[in-house]
């Protein structure tokens, strides 16, 4: 028997098989890697400005998010924002730090979402303080941290090795 005209070009087209087209799925990929490249979280969680020296210590545990309170020689600044001059806190008759006490019901008040939401109902906060500050300064800004319901304080140093 012979073969029609039509029957030829469909045993044709049968024999060719359809690749795969990777084009779109490497854009997919690549795509994925810079977003996930963006979003990770592998730095640092605590960002220390260049004018507060910290001191040196061992420390086993990784800091975690919290409301940052930062002690340089100059301004005590609240969770990025600046509250009051450290040298007014050199007083001994100043027991509370009402500047402090009033960010922190501040941030309380405006919790914007998840992230913010469970940092202050963790209340939890780490202070960066420079080595130079005085303790009875920080002892101050502990205390008034305590009376405001913030009851785990954690100082922020830089890490050393421990020696064995």
């Amino acid at each position: 028997m012979r073969n029609s005209r039509r029957m030829k070009r469909m045993g044709r087209n049968k024999k060719k098989v359809t690749g795969l087209n990777l084009t779109p799925l490497m854009d997919v990929f690549t795509i994925l890697v810079f977003f996930l490249l963006f979003h990770s979280s592998s730095g640092d969680i605590l960002d220390t400005p260049k004018h507060i020296k910290l001191p040196d210590s061992v420390v086993e545990a990784k800091p975690r998010e919290t409301v940052v309170i930062m002690v340089s020689p100059q301004v005590v600044v609240v969770q990025g924002e600046a509250v009051v001059n450290t040298p007014e806190l050199l007083d001994d008759g100043i027991g509370r730090v009402q500047a402090v006490t009033e960010r922190l019901e501040q941030l309380d008040r405006n919790i914007i979402g998840i992230s913010t939401k469970a940092v202050a109902e963790s209340k939890e906060i780490t202070i960066l303080a420079d080595k130079t500050i005085p303790f009875k300064v920080l002892k101050k800004i502990m205390s008034t941290c305590t009376d405001s319901g913030y009851g785990r304080i954690s100082l922020a140093v830089i890490q050393k090795t421990a020696k064995s």
